[in-house]
């Protein structure tokens, strides 16, 4: 991508050969020597980025990387951007459902409407995410947590509709 300064990929102890694709294709690898878990890779992620507009892509495909570019868009009036799932998302009734009761909570929480709290794909500014990292979970609610502090901290957030691919 021509709109990256740099790209990193962080290998969270994978038996695949996604660190070795990465690497050929001149990404930053950072590998953990085992699974350690999703937020621990986004803490080692940010913690090792240098721009100051930081994005995560999860990689399982549920999202499309041609959609950065509008992500990347709000990123001049907003201090984090994340991509929404729409309500067309191809996601299970089961996790439709828990999503659902998640979000309900942080919005009673929060005082905000949230269209989605679990999104892995989001952009932050990088100097406002470091202050919050020692308060991420290593395994998977780092959206949840990111959202809510940002909230707390009257940090700005866009929502961005997009459409993504069912989750493998």
């Amino acid at each position: 991508l021509d709109i990256a300064d740099e790209i990193l990929v962080v290998d969270d102890g994978s038996d695949d050969r996604t660190a070795v694709e990465a690497a050929a294709v001149g990404a930053t690898v950072l590998q953990h020597p085992y699974n350690i878990g999703n937020g621990a890779a986004v803490k080692t992620g940010l913690r090792h980025a240098t721009s100051d507009v930081i994005l995560f892509l999860d990689g399982d495909g549920q999202h499309d990387p041609r959609d950065i570019p509008e992500l990347l868009g709000h990123m001049d009036a907003y201090d984090m951007a994340v991509g929404a799932r729409t309500k067309d998302a191809k996601v299970s009734p089961f996790r439709s459902l828990g999503n659902w009761g998640l979000i309900k909570l942080a919005e009673y929480l929060s005082g905000h409407k949230i269209p989605d709290l679990t999104s892995g794909f989001r952009a932050f500014r990088r100097d406002k995410i470091l202050r919050f990292v020692h308060l991420l979970p290593n395994r998977y609610s780092y959206p949840t947590t990111s959202i809510l502090a940002f909230l707390q901290a009257g940090h700005t957030i866009r929502y961005v509709p997009l459409d993504t691919i069912r989750r493998r």
